[in-house]
């Protein structure tokens, strides 16, 4: 069974830097969504950002300038590396992987999901 396993959150004050990593148990190569959602307290889940296998990407309004998705298929992890942070980024981000098109999807459509990583930024 494949399993996603996330790491690299935590606290940190506005400005800072995170980097959260999601390991997979299976081949990330056979997954052709890779993709990063964050649920704040309260809130639905919300898309930040997608890795395709065919090489696109995608990054939500509110954190594209500021964060960074990448893959290492050979460590079958996927990284997204936070830059600039804000309040308003607090949230659990987790990791989902999809086994075809489209990635920009409900996180409930997603074949495989994570648990999730805390991460809180301090004013």
């Amino acid at each position: 069974d494949v399993r996603l396993v996330e790491s690299g959150g935590g606290s940190v004050q506005a400005g800072g830097s995170l980097r959260l990593s999601c390991t997979v148990s299976g081949y990330l190569y056979n997954m052709f969504c890779m993709t990063w959602y964050r649920q704040a307290p309260g809130k639905e889940h919300e898309l930040v950002s997608y890795v395709s296998r065919t090489g696109d990407t995608y990054y939500g309004d509110s954190v594209r300038g500021r964060f960074t998705a990448s893959k290492d298929n050979a460590k079958n992890t996927l990284y997204l590396q936070m830059s600039s942070l804000k309040p308003d980024d607090t949230a659990v981000y987790s990791c989902a992987a999809k086994l075809g098109p489209p990635c920009y999807a409900s996180w409930t459509s997603y074949n495989y999901r994570g648990q999730g990583t805390q991460v809180t930024v301090a004013s």
